[in-house]
């Protein structure tokens, strides 16, 4: 069977699955949608090429995730599929194309992105991504869907399927399992491959199960060994690019009401080979927003101010604080709180960095009438890839014990990545002096009654060129939970919650 003729039977096959077998398949194709959007971290420019589209039922999916902004071109390689679904995307942003050989039509195009479901088999892998790679501009992406056949249930269905097609007499198709796979990529020049599992919620898992596989998916897809019961793998790539090339960036400023009036506070302690990257990256995307990048430096040991100084000479927004010992996250925000000017507050990390487009969305929940919006980590539509199993334990286990006794009901209020409004700030008491004060910015503004937005991101831990974190899960981990004993008791007791100091006045919880 050559390319196309195996391409055609994958994209056949995977059309009767969705239709007579996947129940679950509105909910999957928008949570594969939003991956497609965090893991690309995509600009309104970056072009998406889908191949195997079929009836376009993804295709529309992946563009609604990104408000219909980004050029997609949908191949399609069934004729029938292609005639019958005519009017399927009425999108003008989707170019629907027929394909009878591949890349056939596409040769001579090049794509930021390419996505794929289920395309995957022994016979055409190899083809097949040498061709992808070749259709992806310098620095460009991957990311294909295909079944896990490390999942028990796979391995169950696959010798039956042996027994049956024995006596059919009838090839069956095979597919590459991860180690092979990623063997493949590699030989054929991509680089930062992950091939992971992914996916709990699939056939023939009851309906009655959707709402706690939901909850329960980011949690399973990062246990040890219980994920390679998911029901796919995704399988992640790029095409190298010559050795100083940078991903172009532009602006995301949509709302003027921020123009000249954000402040970003930035908590830096030995982070010298990110800061340079976050504030520029900072200045392309949002650089009418700002009104000042402060940095401020927890007694780095390495050139983090120094670097900060010789970019505060190139642009007067950029501020440094220098802070003296002891350390401290909580101390660092409280001196960047205090020197912030701006009427907006976007406070984060400098490992945030290559997530900036999801940034929209927070500052989407402000101008939409949001007083803080929180970028969170453990929504139904984030993304959480290299994420320690124990830090998953840990705040899972903090934020059902904080829903239950505070009675409120928030996903992931301890990220550090918060956008708020200046009167919010003005009411903050920030008293832990670690990272746990991360949770005081995000359980205080829900107790003090104002109106809090979770906007799903991605976290995906940082990479070797990035530095490491010094969050310390034993050392810091109890003082959330007196972080949170504390303000119980304070909500309990009808006792009154202090403001910030330069308001000297005081509200009821």
């Amino acid at each position: 069977m050559n390319l196309i003729e195996s391409l055609k039977n994958q994209e056949r096959l995977r059309e009767d699955y969705w239709k007579n077998v996947d129940y679950f398949l509105p909910i999957r194709l928008k949570w594969r949608a939003q991956m497609v959007r965090h893991l690309f971290h995509l600009f309104p420019e970056n072009s998406l090429l889908e191949v195997g589209s079929g009836s376009c039922q993804w295709t529309r999916e992946i563009s609604a995730a990104n408000g219909n902004r980004n050029p997609i071109c949908a191949a399609i390689f069934n004729k029938e599929i292609y005639e019958g679904n005519k009017h399927s995307c009425s999108q003008e942003n989707i170019e629907r194309i027929h394909l009878d050989s591949f890349p056939g039509k596409l040769s001579e195009r090049r794509f930021d992105f390419i996505v794929g479901y289920q395309l995957l088999t022994d016979e055409n892998a190899g083809m097949l991504l040498s061709e992808l790679k070749g259709l992806l501009k310098p620095g460009g992406q991957i990311l294909l869907f295909d079944p896990n056949p490390w999942n028990p249930y796979q391995k169950l269905r696959r010798l039956v399927s042996k027994l049956f097609f024995f006596f059919k007499r009838t090839k069956k198709v095979q597919h590459f399992n991860r180690i092979d796979l990623s063997s493949l990529l590699s030989e054929i020049g991509y680089i930062k491959i992950k091939i992971l599992p992914y996916d709990f919620l699939f056939p023939p898992l009851p309906k009655i199960l959707l709402w706690p596989m939901q909850n329960l998916s980011l949690i399973l897809e990062n246990f040890p060994y219980v994920r390679n019961f998911a029901g796919s793998l995704f399988i992640w790539a790029q095409k190298p690019a010559e050795e100083n090339w940078k991903r172009s960036m532009s602006s995301l400023t949509l709302h003027n009401c921020f123009k000249g009036r954000l402040s970003v506070v930035v908590p830096s302690r030995n982070e010298e080979l990110n800061i340079p990257p976050l504030i520029e990256n900072l200045q392309a995307c949002y650089g009418d927003y700002i009104k000042e990048i402060i940095v401020v430096d927890d007694n780095s040991r390495d050139e983090t101010a120094k670097i900060t100084e010789s970019l505060a000479l190139k642009d007067s927004r950029v501020k440094l604080i220098r802070r003296n010992m002891p350390n401290g996250v909580g101390r660092a925000l409280r001196d960047g709180f205090d020197a912030a000017n701006g009427d907006f507050v976007l406070t984060m990390d400098c490992d945030f960095q290559h997530l900036l487009p999801e940034l929209t969305g927070l500052f989407d929940a402000i101008a939409n009438g949001a007083d803080v919006a929180v970028g969170s980590r453990f929504s139904r539509e984030s993304v959480l890839l290299n994420y320690a199993f124990t830090k998953i334990l840990a705040n899972r286990g903090f934020h059902i014990v904080a829903n239950i006794l505070l009675g409120r009901h928030f996903r992931d209020v301890t990220n550090n990545l918060k956008l708020m409004r200046k009167e919010v700030l003005k009411c903050l008491v920030l008293e832990s002096n670690d990272f746990a004060a991360n949770a005081e910015t995000g359980l205080q503004p829900i107790l003090l009654g104002f109106k809090v937005k979770e906007v799903p991101i991605s976290w995906i831990n940082r990479s070797v060129d990035m530095g490491f974190s010094s969050f310390n899960l034993m050392s810091t981990g109890p003082n959330y939970f007196i972080v949170l004993s504390r303000l119980v008791f304070r909500k309990w007791m009808g006792r009154k919650i202090v403001l910030h100091s330069s308001v000297k006045s005081t509200i009821k919880t």
